[in-house]
């Protein structure tokens, strides 16, 4: 009689719990399935980054790329301070493992583009695989492509005023950097104003 009575006190509590006054485990929710089972989950791990990116000394890379002209290796030198007039832009150009660094070189005085680099991953040393010293020169990344923009100047044409501006994309391709567009902008030589663009 006693066991019976526990076991009828027993039942009534559940139903009080699982009645109207309240809605018992339904606060919490569903039941994880690992929970379910017995076994006690573990946090998630936090995603890993899948980076390409691998960060250089872009000044080393240059003094050391036999590749790089003399008169370029002569500017890198800071500017003031330890600032050198260098800049590495990483990217995906060339479809590897690693990004790519697209380097531009300019003059202190001026501050006018005087090389233009991009270097790609070959079995973790990177490697020179475009050059562009014709001055003055700047080079941008432009999702998959690489884009090199030159001013062209006249004998009498000052800094600020090129006579030309011609603008090449190019795009990787069985292992080479190959044109794919290239347009030219005239400049007015009264007003200042560009001629229209015309695509080659």
């Amino acid at each position: 009689m006693i066991a019976t009575g526990v076991a009828l006190a027993a039942l009534a509590l559940f139903a009080a719990a699982c009645g109207t006054g309240g809605t018992g485990t339904r606060d919490e929710g569903p039941a994880h399935a690992s929970a379910a089972t017995g076994v006690v989950a573990s946090p998630s791990p936090s995603p890993t980054p899948t980076s390409r990116y691998r960060e250089v000394d872009a000044v080393s890379l240059l003094k050391e790329d036999p590749a790089v002209s003399t008169e370029v290796k002569r500017e890198l030198k800071p500017c003031s301070g330890d600032d050198y007039p260098v800049e590495a832009t990483y990217g995906d150009l060339t479809g590897g493992a690693v990004n790519d660094i697209m380097v531009n070189v300019w003059a202190c005085g001026d501050e006018v583009g005087i090389g233009t680099y991009v270097y790609r991953d070959v079995g973790g040393t990177y490697k020179n695989v475009f050059k562009a010293e014709v001055s003055p020169v700047f080079s941008e990344i432009d999702h998959t492509d690489l884009t090199v923009t030159q001013q062209v100047y006249d004998t009498d044409d000052t800094t600020s005023n090129p006579s030309r501006e011609i603008v090449i994309t190019y795009h990787w391709k069985a292992g080479r950097f190959t044109e794919r567009t290239r347009h030219e902008t005239v400049y007015s030589r009264t007003g200042g104003d560009a001629a229209p663009a015309q695509d080659n």
